[in-house]
């Protein structure tokens, strides 16, 4: 019985595959990379393009419906009501009103307040001790 191609011959790029020695051409290879970045370039533009075109084909859309039913854009209504905050604090004559209401901060006099009634609960020597 013989076998073919299993002690030598077979295809001439099997050493290739295998690890072998291959014509490398760097400036090919430097090339070949730029091709694909430019590929990879045009590709990215020509996505940007489509979509630009479908979102502009969405708001010619969002517009029709805007006019028919008398809505504002989103950015215009949030800009008119950060307008009429505006208007109404500039002639207020009262300061505006704090963030955190009186009572729920640290405030001294209700930590005092409550060291004054956790100490009226205490036997006397504690308090002393406690008072130095």
């Amino acid at each position: 019985m013989r076998f073919y191609g299993f002690c030598s011959g077979g295809p001439p790029d099997v050493g290739k595959m295998l690890g072998g020695e291959e014509d490398k051409d760097p400036e090919a290879e430097k090339e070949k990379e730029e091709e694909r970045q430019e590929a990879l370039r045009q590709q990215e533009e020509e996505r940007k393009a489509k979509y630009s075109k479908m979102e502009a084909e969405r708001e010619v859309m969002r517009q029709g419906i805007r006019d028919k039913y008398g809505l504002k854009k989103k950015e215009e209504a949030e800009a008119e009501a950060q307008a009429a905050m505006d208007a109404a604090s500039e002639g207020s004559l009262t300061r505006p009103k704090k963030a955190v209401p009186s009572g729920c901060g640290d405030d001294d006099e209700e930590e005092e307040s409550i060291m004054d009634t956790v100490m009226k609960y205490l036997p006397g020597p504690l308090q002393d001790m406690l008072k130095k």
